[in-house]
């Protein structure tokens, strides 16, 4: 048995889920887990405020990418991969020569991808930056829930927002954490 090394598999945009699922039993029937133990799609949780509430979605690091873990020495683990319905190829196999072989990840370039996904995990979830300068949003929570107004700074580091809030007929400025106010659309 030849050494596994991680290989980029290019797929169909969205269907990441479906794919990494649809190999991973195809795997198994085909008894082939030695060759490819594992795969990957690498993603990061990110909050985001819908209609008030705070929600969780996983964002995908490379849409249309996904990492596998495989020794294809062995051709059937490299055609079973590339059989899976959804799957463009291998990166570094291009064109027409499928003779040509896919180009592996680096470990440096691995530990990167794989460190940045472990990471996160164990941090925070992190929460996109959804606003920009000058766009109104609605305060949902805190004193001044109900209130509209203006973003007049955005302070990353602090998930903080300064907001120009009208109150009693005057411009107030107010700051704010992102999970208290959403935009108006």
């Amino acid at each position: 048995m030849g050494e596994l090394k991680w290989f980029v598999l290019r797929v169909i945009s969205g269907k990441e889920k479906k794919i990494k699922s649809y190999l991973e039993t195809e795997v198994e029937r085909s008894k082939l887990a030695d060759f490819i133990p594992q795969i990957l799609i690498p993603s990061e949780k990110v909050y985001e405020m819908r209609n008030g509430k705070k929600r969780v979605r996983e964002r995908n690091f490379f849409p249309g990418y996904v990492l596998v873990s495989a020794d294809l020495t062995n051709g059937e683990a490299y055609h079973l991969v590339n059989s899976i319905p959804g799957v463009i190829g291998f990166l570094g196999a291009s064109g027409s020569d499928s003779s040509k072989e896919p180009v592996a990840l680096r470990q440096s370039e691995v530990n990167r991808i794989l460190g940045k996904v472990g990471e996160i995990d164990e941090f925070e979830e992190k929460l996109e930056t959804p606003f920009i300068k000058g766009e109104s949003v609605k305060v949902m929570d805190g004193p001044f829930s109900g209130f509209t107004g203006s973003v007049e700074e955005i302070f990353e580091e602090k998930k903080k927002l300064n907001v120009m809030v009208k109150i009693f007929g005057r411009n107030t400025p107010v700051e704010l954490n992102y999970m208290q106010v959403e935009k108006l659309d």
